[in-house]
């Protein structure tokens, strides 16, 4: 027997006060291919895709594991990743190809694939972007069905004051000097996602509802295989009971209450509340299908932020800490990291939490990309810069999660660790698994391109 096949928005119909209702179904085995992870049409269920940016790199010694592959262990800067740990796949030991190098600005390539572009202005080191970042080349592929294409936010407000032009000045870039500047007040933000987004008390339509296709429900459960009508009967199972239950329950998407938290540009910045607040908006705002793309721009490259949250009052980390100056800066340097860490591991815990409508949560429907704008601060080398990726975005990386080393750790405390390969192998992988027709990212003119066509086998997942 030829098996029935439904459309994700198949609808039961009825009648209601004389004008046609209905009511949509929930996602059933009928609805998917026969391995349960795309629509019976060929569609792809929904991914999100992030990237996070923490500046002046890290403290290799301490941030890079000693272990690869599927058994590695979590080093000391990377411990608080723990509780997702299964979702994280570490890339370390790449080759940054950035061939315009001003310091700082050629780490941004990491998110690109292209060279920045340098250019004289009233301050010390200047450029733009050279092309569109990872998250703007995913949002033209899957932002045309949100409301909202991308979001950008950021929680540090000390932009450099030696660095102009705006690859430092944003995380996003739509192409050439086209920045997207994030937005760092969390009250504006909830604006942009949430603020045209209100639902209806529709609960006495939404109980009418469930009333009025009462009869289109033995039509159908004649149509359906033995699978299948058991799990409609159990949907509409005791419709008196989930009539009440509907008058007690809101809108599965109710937009968040406004944020009280608006991120001053004080000395001692709201870097901590400012940072829950803007994971929880994202997280509603994947789950509720309001942007599939976001990035945060966690802390500026070059900053002159004081981690004053872990008793850093007195030290810049720039200045300090990643650039090498003053007693026991190896271990400031090494705790700022860790707290970088432990605010993404916040973020990607949140959207393990939230759960979807096939059983998945949302870090197995997301991928979270996040790295800096260097491997060690005080030489600002971009050879081994690290890539951090969270969530395996519906199997498109592999899980659980390894350690994926692409040259040895040699020199790694000091300023010129050894490094091979290409870090924008990485950004075709991920890419792969938004535009499973993609064979290149960035620019791949002339020598040493920073650019790629050749994707890093050894992460895909079985997508």
């Amino acid at each position: 027997m030829k098996k029935l096949q439904l459309g994700r928005r198949t609808l039961l119909r009825g009648m209601l006060a004389g004008s046609a209702v209905a009511v949509g179904l929930p996602l059933m085995e009928a609805m998917l291919n026969g391995n349960g992870d795309a629509m019976a049409d060929g569609a792809g269920l929904d991914t999100n895709f992030m990237t996070w940016f923490w500046g002046n790199g890290a403290y290799l010694p301490t941030f890079e594991p000693t272990t690869v592959g599927a058994d590695w262990q979590l080093s000391e800067s990377l411990a608080p990743l723990a509780p997702v740990k299964d979702y994280v796949n570490l890339v370390t030991g790449l080759q940054n190809r950035c061939r315009n190098i001003i310091t700082h600005h050629e780490g941004m390539c990491i998110f690109s694939g292209y060279d920045v572009q340098p250019f004289s202005g009233p301050k010390p080191f200047t450029s733009h972007m050279g092309g569109p970042t990872i998250d703007q080349v995913i949002a033209d592929i899957v932002g045309g069905d949100t409301p909202t294409r991308s979001i950008q936010i950021g929680v540090d407000r000390k932009l450099s004051t030696n660095d102009g032009g705006t690859t430092l000045a944003a995380l996003s870039h739509r192409g050439i000097n086209q920045p997207e500047y994030p937005e760092h007040n969390p009250v504006t933000v909830w604006t942009l996602l949430f603020g045209n987004y209100s639902p209806k008390d529709n609960t006495a339509l939404r109980t009418s509802l469930v009333s009025a296709v009462r009869s289109d429900v033995k039509r159908l459960q004649g149509k359906l295989g033995s699978v299948d009508r058991q799990i409609l009967e159990s949907h509409l199972d005791g419709l008196d009971a989930l009539e009440k239950k509907i008058a007690t329950t809101p809108p599965v998407c109710e937009p968040p209450m406004t944020p009280s938290e608006t991120n001053p540009d004080i000395a001692n910045q709201h870097i901590t509340s400012t940072c829950n607040v803007m994971d929880e908006l994202i997280a509603v705002a994947f789950k509720c299908g309001v942007t599939r793309v976001a990035s945060n721009l966690f802390h500026y490259g070059a900053s002159h932020l004081h981690y004053h949250m872990i008793g850093q009052q007195g030290w810049e980390h720039h200045n300090n800490n990643s650039h090498a100056n003053g007693a026991g800066w190896q271990q400031r340097y090494t705790e700022v990291v860790t707290f970088c860490m432990e605010r993404l591991s916040h973020l990607a815990q949140l959207l393990r939490n939230e759960q979807e409508v096939n059983g998945d949560n949302l870090l197995d429907s997301t991928i979270i990309y996040a790295s800096s704008d260097c491997s060690n601060g005080w030489s600002h080398t971009i050879a081994r810069q690290p890539v951090v990726l969270i969530g395996h975005g519906r199997n498109a990386l592999k899980y659980p999660g390894i350690h994926y080393q692409g040259h040895p750790p040699e020199n790694n405390d000091t300023g010129n660790p050894t490094a091979s390969g290409n870090t924008s192998d990485v950004l075709l992988t991920v890419l792969q698994g938004f535009d499973a027709k993609a064979t290149q990212i960035g620019d791949l003119s002339g020598d040493n391109a920073p650019g790629s066509s050749t994707p890093l086998e050894a992460i895909r997942g079985s997508a």
